[in-house]
């Protein structure tokens, strides 16, 4: 694909809330070697460009979701989705897991549950799992979901560090891919998290069938909230059969397009943890490296996302010895 040269984008300051989408688009559209170049400056500011933070991600509660989304195989509605429903994992079981990934090296244990809200007697259960794993000296993350304040609160006196929720899209495109809850839901249980004083974890999927635009939309919509996610994973598409967004004839995402958006997260949220998530396991070395050039800092590891393939462990501790870097749970 064709990108402007001709468009000046002026270096940013430090901290911005206030990114228009025709300035994120412009980004995107730089020259490559020149969007690269100002992303590592942005990076190297605010973080050590060898240091690569590793969390654990384990499904707590799988399947049975009834939300639409078209790209989860966990949906109750995709009827081909191929996930059956779990009950609620046992805390000791779960305590197991996290202590094996701190073992493994993680320093952030998150937890996700397949609800479309947590109700009273799990999120009881969800805050002694949070209360164990901060035992363990880990950093803890869940996404159970909507949130209302009170449950936010809750999460927050069990000493949740992280909330995970994504507005996956831009909000022109949000209804092509969910239409049992709205942006302004996904909106509100953000608001409800940052007034508990949890920590935001909130990004995006590319390579649903949105177009450029889009991308820069979700871009602008993260980077001018009053207060950036301290976590901004992006995800790149993983078709699962039986989930809408597998038959739905989108382009796969051209790795390239993919690094400009990862640069265009960090030169626009200097200080947030930009993380290479889900989508990894069919990118090659060479594509994770620009990804990390571009000011990706922050990768799960195992051996599986939720329901979702991802790296082995061991490929990922290879990558990153020949490149040098080390792990960090800062």
């Amino acid at each position: 694909m064709p990108h402007a040269t001709t468009t000046p984008v002026p270096p940013p300051p430090s901290i911005r809330t206030d990114w228009t989408r025709d300035e994120v688009a412009a980004l995107i559209a730089l020259p490559f070697p020149e969007l690269l170049f100002r992303a590592q400056a942005v990076h190297r500011e605010h973080f050590d460009p060898t240091e690569m933070q590793i969390s654990t991600l384990l499904s707590i509660k799988t399947g049975g979701c009834p939300e639409d989304c078209a790209y989860c195989p966990q949906s109750a509605l995709h009827e081909d989705g191929g996930v059956k429903a779990s009950r609620l994992m046992a805390v000791e079981t779960v305590m197991k897991e996290a202590r094996a990934a701190r073992d493994a090296g993680a320093a952030r244990f998150c937890m996700g549950a397949a609800w479309r809200s947590p109700k009273e007697h799990d999120l009881e259960t969800v805050c002694a799992m949070v209360e164990g794993v901060k035992s363990l000296g880990m950093e803890t993350c869940v996404t159970l979901g909507m949130l209302d304040n009170a449950q936010a609160h809750r999460l927050r006196d069990a000493g949740l560090d992280y909330y995970n929720h994504n507005i996956d899209t831009s909000p022109e495109y949000y209804g092509e891919i969910i239409s049992t809850r709205t942006y302004q839901d996904r909106l509100d249980t953000l608001s409800n998290v940052r007034d508990a004083g949890i920590n935001v974890c909130c990004g995006g999927i590319i390579g649903m069938g949105e177009d450029e635009n889009d991308r820069a939309g979700l871009i602008a919509t993260l980077a001018s909230m009053p207060r950036h996610p301290e976590s901004v994973p992006i995800n790149m598409l993983v078709r699962v059969e039986g989930t809408p967004l597998a038959a739905k004839d989108t382009d796969t995402v051209d790795p390239i397009e993919f690094v400009r958006i990862i640069a265009a997260a960090r030169i626009t949220m200097p200080t947030s943890r930009v993380r290479l998530a889900a989508g990894r396991e069919d990118m090659n070395d060479e594509a994770q490296t620009l990804c990390f050039l571009a000011g990706a800092n922050s990768i799960f590891y195992g051996e599986k996302l939720l329901t979702t393939p991802n790296p082995a462990a061991s490929r990922d501790m290879r990558l990153l010895q020949r490149l040098g870097m080390h792990t960090s749970g800062a």
